[in-house]
């Protein structure tokens, strides 16, 4: 097995409240939208607890399995929106627009 250099770690940008390492995961892959809408949220909230201030990545995927068309991109989207800030601080896009990054209050 060849030897392999450890990466050096990229400092975190102080003002970007997305960028960092993940705290907590969420994949939504084989989810309803029925069954996301109402995990998302219980979800968020357990998380939040868990990591206080951390940063989450939720995964929708980019709806490739629903013809092309992102069935749970915009549902989780509303749910973000609709979060109060003690529970959501900042989200957005995740870099491959395959989901959402989020940072915990």
């Amino acid at each position: 097995m060849p030897n392999r250099k450890k990466q050096p770690s990229r400092a975190r940008n102080p003002f970007d409240p997305l960028d960092g390492p993940v705290d907590e995961t969420l994949d939504l892959h084989g989810f309803s939208a029925v069954d996301a809408r109402t995990h998302v949220s219980a979800w968020l909230r357990n998380a939040r607890r868990r990591s206080p201030g951390g940063l989450a990545h939720i995964i929708t995927g980019k709806g490739r399995g629903s013809g092309g068309v992102s069935v749970l991109k915009p549902i989780v989207k509303a749910l973000l929106g609709a979060e109060p800030a003690t529970v959501v601080r900042a989200w957005g896009k995740d870099h491959a627009d395959g989901g959402f990054l989020v940072r915990f209050s």
